[in-house]
């Protein structure tokens, strides 16, 4: 049977920074892991979109990498940023340099609308590499466009493929496409915005970052224990705060934000281009914020998972 990427949550993980000039925080990465691992994540998805991976060098890359492995047990996804094979290949021998064997697969963009462009270039990396891979369909961030049907034609065609993380809205019309066609782990991401929809759409469970990890570790266990209602209660009081961390251009300040109240980093800083988080937006961040800290600590069935 061919090999798929265990089912759960994938929590992606930013890349603290601090000071004025921006440094890798190894001290709040190394808490924010550490905190993945002990609410019940079945993985960690490093250096990707939310990790601001094209802002890091080749070097800060590699520190983000030893400080997870050192500090957590968890398998890693590790994204590539490049679209080129080449440059792709080069980072993928990087990855596997400084994870080792803890390295479950590395997520891979489509870099062509066209399924024979993607498999060669898959395969050229898998060649070179030996990597399995995750294969992300996020247009906003590689700005390329590619159909479900290609996707699928994609994973039929390259036997490596561990996953597919589909981020194309509408995302749950693509994963029931893809699951019913491809038999590998699809993930959602976006922030977890379409979680329940693609949960029932035949997701595997979610691949995303949210300043509130916890609530999708719930909804999808509950969502594999008892379903639908089940997963629904767990996930609705987050639902506003979700919303609110997705806004277009700031999502990535506004989590970074919303993950230093909670104290799971030092600070919010992002590099440029990344827009830094409004503090118009104080107000309502801390009522959402409230909103999901009495949730948390509110659910029995939370407390009996964490």
């Amino acid at each position: 049977m061919r090999e798929s990427l265990a089912p759960g949550v994938w929590g992606v993980v930013p890349t603290p920074f601090q000071g004025s000039t921006l440094d890798v925080d190894t001290d709040s990465l190394a808490l924010l892991a550490e905190h993945y691992e002990s609410i019940g994540a079945t993985g960690l998805t490093v250096l990707g979109v939310f990790g601001e991976a094209a802002a890091l060098t080749a070097p800060e890359r590699n520190l983000v990498l030893e400080t997870v492995v050192e500090e957590t047990q968890l398998p890693l996804v590790v994204g590539v940023t490049s679209l080129y094979t080449g440059t792709a290949v080069d980072e993928i021998r990087a990855a596997q340099a400084a994870v080792g064997d803890r390295l479950a697969a590395v997520m891979v963009q489509a870099n062509s609308a066209r399924a024979d462009v993607v498999i060669a270039h898959l395969n050229a990396i898998h060649q070179s590499t030996g990597a399995k891979v995750v294969l992300q369909d996020y247009p906003l961030a590689s700005g390329v466009s590619i159909s479900t049907e290609s996707l699928i034609y994609i994973v039929q065609a390259c036997a490596f493929v561990v996953a597919v993380k589909a981020e194309a809205p509408p995302t749950s019309v693509a994963i029931a496409q893809l699951t019913d066609a491809v038999d590998v782990s699809v993930f959602g991401g976006l922030g977890g915005q379409g979680l329940l929809d693609e949960l029932v759409a035949g997701a595997a469970g979610a691949m995303t970052g949210f300043s509130y990890p916890e609530a999708l570790v719930a909804c999808v266990r509950a969502w594999q224990a008892n379903g639908y209602d089940a997963a629904k209660d767990e996930l609705l009081p987050y639902l506003p705060l979700i919303n609110f961390e997705q806004q277009a251009k700031i999502a990535l300040a506004i989590r970074k934000e919303c993950f230093r109240e909670r104290n799971l980093i030092k600070d919010a800083g992002v590099r440029p281009p990344a827009a830094s988080f409004p503090d118009a937006l104080r107000k309502n961040m801390l009522t959402h914020l409230g909103e999901a800290a009495l949730a948390l600590n509110s659910s029995t069935s939370l407390q009996g998972w964490l």
